[in-house]
């Protein structure tokens, strides 16, 4: 079985931290949440503790559940960065012919 690098591993179980705190934060059991992700609670369990192996899909269904997706989604934008931004301004065409 192949072995995830330390960082990812690191990573995940700060992840599956986050979305606990978010659960608990806004008073939601673990039930509910893995009722409204449509997953199991043995799953939620799992994401929480920080297991890597848990779906992609999965982790966004359980943002989703608690309000948090869109927090997902631009945490990943390329743009909101200072590098992103600036290669977007280069690599993007001035004009577009029509």
């Amino acid at each position: 079985m192949k072995r995830n690098p330390v960082r990812v591993t690191r990573a995940a179980g700060d992840i599956g931290a986050q979305l606990s705190a978010w659960r608990r934060m806004q008073s939601l059991t673990a039930v509910q949440v893995a009722e409204r992700a449509n997953i199991s609670r043995d799953t939620l369990r799992r994401l929480e503790h920080g297991d890597p192996g848990v779906s992609w899909g999965t982790v966004l269904a359980v943002a989703r559940a608690l309000g948090a997706l869109d927090r997902v989604v631009d945490a990943l934008d390329p743009f909101q960065t200072d590098l992103g931004r600036a290669r977007a301004a280069a690599a993007l065409p001035k004009r577009v012919r029509q």
